[in-house]
């Protein structure tokens, strides 16, 4: 304090912001604040000290974190995908790519379609089903139903992009009669 009782710490405080007031008013609200009166709002609503931030990325995080409140943040599953990656970022210094579920060669698809047992074989070039071949499990899955599917979404893997393959060269069509036949 100095002689006159003035508190040189005190700051031109505008009220707080208010839970009433609709988001985009929040945060064009925000948008209004002093360096200062940001720093105080990130303490408010990150409950940690303000990093060492340009203004603009403190408006934007605190912007971020009043529309995480209003909508709800990352799924969990997705906070701990970033997690891992954070993680091996700092580890090996990149992060490398998903691969996608790994099908080796010679594994076998099965998927029921109404009423009937559909067997795929995955080979090194794509995939075998009734005696042809495909590129794409999406392609599998087209041939079988008909419509637009996911191809790993269909046979039930849990990723929807397997490994890209390049299309085969083109096999002559055969029927089931002639491919069973030749099985006997």
């Amino acid at each position: 304090m100095d002689a006159l009782g003035d508190d040189k710490r005190t700051v031109d405080r505008k009220p707080p912001l208010s839970a009433s007031q609709d988001l985009s008013q929040q945060i064009a609200g925000v948008q209004q604040l002093s360096l200062t009166e940001l720093r105080a709002e990130w303490r408010r609503l990150f409950r940690t000290r303000p990093p060492s931030l340009s203004r603009d990325l403190i408006i934007r995080a605190i912007a971020y974190r009043l529309q995480e409140l209003a909508h709800g943040g990352l799924p969990k599953a997705t906070r701990r995908k970033l997690a891992s990656l954070a993680n091996e970022l700092k580890a090996e210094g990149q992060i490398s790519a998903d691969p996608g579920p790994q099908i080796k060669p010679g594994a076998r698809l099965v998927r029921e379609w109404r009423g009937r047992t559909h067997m795929v074989t995955v080979t090194d070039e794509g995939f075998d089903y009734a005696g042809r071949s495909y590129p794409s499990l999406t392609k599998v899955a087209y041939a079988i139903t008909g419509a637009r599917w996911s191809g790993p979404r269909f046979f039930g893997l849990r990723s929807s992009a397997t490994r890209r393959l390049a299309a085969p060269p083109p096999v002559a069509e055969t029927s089931c009669a002639s491919v069973e036949a030749s099985h006997a």
